[in-house]
């Protein structure tokens, strides 16, 4: 048996798996929290003598919470992380994240300003 057998066999078994990998993602539909629904907390702090805005209380997966987080620190051209399922920004910028979150369609809670 050479390689051209291996790899024929090979991609014979292939064919069938897709059939059953789409049916499971069809049948596990993860809920997403809208953004309307969803009350955000923001406070500031002071963290190693620095100044910070937190954004907390997010509902969502890590990957949601990453990309708000991602979208909020290019918009507002700030730096920042994200984890612990809080968003984590350097500076006083809470009437600035308030106002793109209001925009988002969030609600907040909070220190806002």
């Amino acid at each position: 048996m050479d390689w051209k057998d291996k790899l024929a066999a090979l991609s014979a078994l292939q064919q069938d798996e897709p059939d059953n990998q789409e049916t499971n993602a069809q049948e596990e539909p993860k809920p997403q929290a809208s953004a309307k629904k969803q009350t955000l907390y923001i406070r500031y702090e002071k963290r190693n003598g620095k100044p910070a805005t937190i954004v907390s209380e997010f509902q969502g997966t890590e990957s949601e919470l990453k990309e708000l987080a991602k979208r909020l620190k290019s918009t507002l051209g700030i730096g920042g992380s994200a984890k612990d399922d809080e968003i984590l920004l350097q500076g006083d910028v809470r009437a600035k994240v308030s106002e793109f979150l209001r925009k988002d369609g969030y609600k907040l809670k909070g220190e806002v300003r």
